[in-house]
């Protein structure tokens, strides 16, 4: 990590808070595998006595990438029966379709793809782009949640499984990405100022929606891979020998929006290298070392010789001019800071809410 990040923190060791704060609270939750390997027992044989009778006992969002694919496959191998649920948000590699329907079909599981409404979601793509936030890719995270939830209530599951975890995503600056995700009032005033639709077809996830599934349908979300000595290289070996997937090397390059977002527009626009908080996790959790992250870090974050043919691919699909693009990219980066928001009222929400049902 470095000071692209405003607000990092180095002690005199030369260590940031980032990682402080890593080995101080995460690394301690897998200092004990005995104990690990009970609770994701207890998890297991809960899900499956819940699921008893239905069609599914729990729902797994699958995206192409390693994370959501080890979390089926080990969903699968302990003897669950989940329903893989898939969000088209227009922007798939071949290679995540690929893998979507390779886990399905040697997993013998049962796949739905919620596709978006191509012509309104560009819009609200274009809304976030044009108004120069970093958190583009927030209409994506928040339309993933509604639809598994939706799922959910449809089939009458109590179980949404995320391959979401520790070891390979447990660091990211807030600056670099509005952690609080599921802020509507942010999401709703960019689509009406930047765009020219309202946001009818595609679904959010914002406080009501979690209070609703949660406290009054009883859906819960877990992380199986936390509970677990997950290793993300080792896990892509078992599903590319055991399955036959194939996966892109960086972690969300099966979108090729996201792709383009983390590794061209992040560095380019913003100042700063996803990969380094990316690296800092993996050497937190001992997945690699410093010296193998700086030499990665040596090379563009992009590929120089096919970017603008990306480009061109992205600007086509989103129909923006060349001029258009351009701009936006020289726009005055922003942040959640700078847009009206309900960062204070969802930390409150969370605080009361972690304090009533998640004391110890």
């Amino acid at each position: 990590m470095d000071t692209s990040d405003p607000d990092i923190v180095f002690n005199e060791d030369g260590t940031c808070n980032h990682c402080t704060d890593y080995m101080l609270r995460i690394n301690p939750l897998f200092d004990d595998p005995k104990k690990n390997e009970e609770k994701v027992r207890n998890l297991i044989d809960q899900i499956k006595s819940k699921g008893k009778g239905k069609s599914y006992d729990s729902i797994i969002g699958i995206s192409g990438g390693v994370d959501s694919c080890y979390t089926a496959y080990y969903a699968k191998i302990n003897g669950l029966n989940p329903l893989l649920v898939h969000l088209d948000n227009g922007w798939n590699t071949e290679l995540a379709v690929q893998n979507i329907h390779t886990i399905a079909t040697k997993l013998d599981l049962d796949l739905e793809t919620i596709v978006l409404d191509w012509s309104e979601f560009r819009e609200i793509q274009l809304a976030f782009l044009r108004s120069s936030i970093v958190d583009i890719e927030i209409p994506t995270d928040l339309a993933i949640p509604a639809a598994l939830h939706q799922m959910a209530e449809k089939y009458g599951v109590k179980t949404i499984l995320s391959g979401g975890n520790y070891s390979s995503e447990g660091i990211l600056p807030l600056q670099w990405g509005y952690h609080v995700m599921k802020d509507m009032k942010l999401y709703q005033y960019i689509v009406r100022k930047f765009s020219k639709v309202k946001r009818e077809k595609t679904p959010g996830f914002g406080l009501w929606e979690e209070f609703y599934y949660k406290m009054i349908k009883g859906i819960k979300t877990y992380y199986p891979l936390n509970f677990i000595n997950y290793h993300k290289d080792e896990a892509r070996l078992i599903l590319e020998k055991e399955l036959g997937c194939q996966f892109p090397y960086r972690k969300h390059h099966e979108s090729r929006y996201t792709r383009f977002w983390q590794s061209y527009i992040m560095p380019v626009k913003y100042g700063f290298d996803y990969r380094l908080a990316t690296f800092s996790t993996q050497i937190c959790s001992g997945q690699i070392t410093r010296e193998e992250a700086l030499e990665q870090l040596k090379s563009l974050p992009y590929d120089p010789e096919t970017i603008e043919k990306e480009k061109l691919f992205i600007r086509k699909k989103l129909q923006l001019s060349v001029e258009e693009f351009d701009l936006i990219l020289a726009q005055r980066p922003l942040t959640h800071k700078d847009f009206p928001n309900s960062k204070k009222r969802i930390n409150f929400v969370y605080s009361v809410y972690r304090f009533l049902f998640q004391k110890k």
